[in-house]
């Protein structure tokens, strides 16, 4: 009996895993895709992000509420189906027959695909605590599906720079359907072989539970909400803007004339891949070090790395050096030491 629960725990988490790193493949692609649009309109760069995650604020009380009505499994399953149809609609966006319509049609595939997100984000993250039995091990969990969700925010903008190559005035989503049909066909398998899993449903057991506090009224939540806030922001955001400003062939860019795009993949790929590195350190120390230390251990290491970046390039022109060039605002080095940041949840 123990040898078939440890077995189907193994499954669950296995699960849960992938589950994590398709998080981060269906997030990863807004910043690129904005790449392509923001030529077409100059306001829509960021604006696949934005529908992204104001998804959240629509779908994210529902979503719980879903997760204790129909269990981790059937939530995960609807997710999957949201995300296939906000793919379908994305790529609806690439046929020149929706004409100057188009980005409103991609605009939604985003918005659809943030409710797939904020609904595998609702699974995913208790589950592996209470798989990991909470505590120290749950948290180790956590940090091992991150480390997966930063290997496909490594893998995404970097293929996604590729098939984009230059952005000229000719770049269309049509460019990346690859990508998209790869999309479809990751969730279509992925429905099918969770359909078949067995998957612990811990929600099951307190449908019936009558809380008596809101969430609200407990501080953790509370500074736990405003910290993911901001969090989230800075990971994305980072890789987004540098990605953005070396695709940029004019003089608002970085004037890289040819494969910039695939440059700008490159480097938000090392920022996502720095990511990983972290991620996968913390997956071994997690199960020995308390949340609470290693958060303000990581944190404060945060804070003296973002220093540096921000005032490198000043100090590298104080003194001369010869790299000064190579440590610009567009640096590499800066994108890594943003990097260097506590990973609470995926996103």
């Amino acid at each position: 009996m123990t040898k078939t629960k440890q077995s189907s725990n193994l499954v669950a988490i296995i699960t849960m895993c992938f589950i994590f790193a398709m998080i981060s493949f269906v997030t990863n692609m807004a910043a690129p895709f904005g790449n392509i649009w923001k030529g077409q309109y100059s306001w829509a760069g960021m604006m696949g992000n934005m529908m992204n995650f104001a998804a959240y604020l629509f779908m994210g009380i529902p979503a719980g509420k879903m997760l204790l009505k129909v269990g981790y499994k059937k939530t995960t399953l609807i997710a999957l189906a949201t995300g296939f149809a906000g793919m379908v609609v994305q790529w609806l966006s690439s046929l020149s027959a929706f004409g100057n319509i188009a980005i409103y049609v991609y605009l939604l595939g985003a918005f659809i695909c943030g409710f797939c997100v904020c609904m595998l984000n609702t699974v995913v993250n208790p589950m592996l605590t209470i798989l990991g039995g909470g505590g120290n091990k749950g948290n180790q969990y956590i940090q091992i599906g991150g480390t997966l969700n930063s290997l496909t925010g490594t893998l995404t903008p970097l293929l996604i720079g590729i098939l984009i190559g230059t952005v000229t005035d000719k770049t269309a989503m049509s460019d990346v359907a690859p990508l998209l049909f790869i999309a479809m066909g990751v969730f279509a398998v992925a429905f099918i072989i969770i359909s078949f899993l067995r998957i612990p449903e811990p929600a099951q057991e307190r449908k019936t539970t009558v809380y008596e506090h809101s969430a609200w009224n407990f501080r953790h939540f509370v500074l736990g909400a405003i910290a993911i806030f901001f969090y989230v922001g800075i990971e994305i955001g980072i890789p987004a803007q540098v990605n953005f400003f070396l695709s940029d062939a004019s003089e608002k860019g970085a004037g890289i004339l040819t494969n910039g795009a695939a440059i700008g993949g490159a480097i938000a790929a090392m920022y996502w891949l720095m990511m990983l590195v972290g991620r996968f350190a913390s997956t071994l120390i997690s199960g020995k070090v308390s949340p609470r230390t290693q958060m303000t251990v990581v944190s404060t290491v945060a804070i003296i790395l973002v220093l540096c970046a921000i005032f490198c390039s000043w100090c590298c022109a104080a003194f001369a050096h010869p790299s000064c060039g190579a440590l610009s605002s567009t640096s590499p080095l800066k994108a890594w030491a943003n990097t260097r940041k506590p990973l609470p949840v995926s996103s």
